[in-house]
């Protein structure tokens, strides 16, 4: 007898396969989040480089996935976030001023992974590119429940901007090296 074990459809070559993307993906998101230039109230990071790259090469369920295990191992109290455990960990991290770009990160990761899918390097930047755009849409208004409100724009994008242009160009080299027939489907 050689029966394929399934659960509910489910090979178990595909499942592990997907739980090691999952894994990696967290392994790297939380290495590019402790990649870091310290700043105030937001430091910067490599997240942009990370979410971007994952979101391009696995497609928008797996980023999402991906990036859901990685803030709930994040809430679990494991220091995956940039800045922990000295600046906080867990849920106590994930409310604070960096709260609003974790939740803006999820949001990217989905759409640049669904903008980006069977496009060229120019889709893919333009994907790119929305995607920082609702990250930061998600994470200036909650960085305003930390600091003045004058004070956002100037704490919570300009210094940030030309390094997460800088890391899309990044993605964008090295997703230009990946066969067209990979980007999107990694980790299925």
């Amino acid at each position: 007898m050689s029966e394929t074990l399934t659960l509910r459809g489910i090979k178990p070559r595909k499942a592990i396969r997907t739980a090691a993307t999952i894994i990696a993906g967290v392994a790297l998101i939380t290495l590019c989040a402790k990649l870091r230039i310290p700043f105030w109230p937001v430091p910067l990071t490599l997240y942009t480089l990370a979410v971007m790259g994952i979101a391009v090469a696995t497609g928008p369920r797996m980023a999402t996935a991906t990036f859901l295990a990685f803030l709930a191992v994040g809430a679990a109290g494991l220091p995956v976030f940039s800045g922990s455990p000295e600046r906080g960990i867990g849920l106590a991290y994930m409310m604070g001023p960096t709260g609003g770009y974790l939740l803006g990160y999820l949001f990217a990761s989905w759409l640049t992974g669904w903008l980006a899918e069977g496009r060229q390097m120019f889709g893919r930047v333009m994907a790119m590119l929305a995607g920082l755009a609702i990250t930061y849409a998600a994470g200036l208004p909650w960085l305003g429940f930390y600091i003045p409100g004058k004070d956002v724009i100037a704490l919570g994008f300009t210094p940030f901007i030309l390094g997460d242009l800088i890391n899309i160009a990044m993605v964008a080299v090295g997703s230009a090296m990946i066969p067209a027939r990979l980007l999107g489907k990694i980790g299925r």
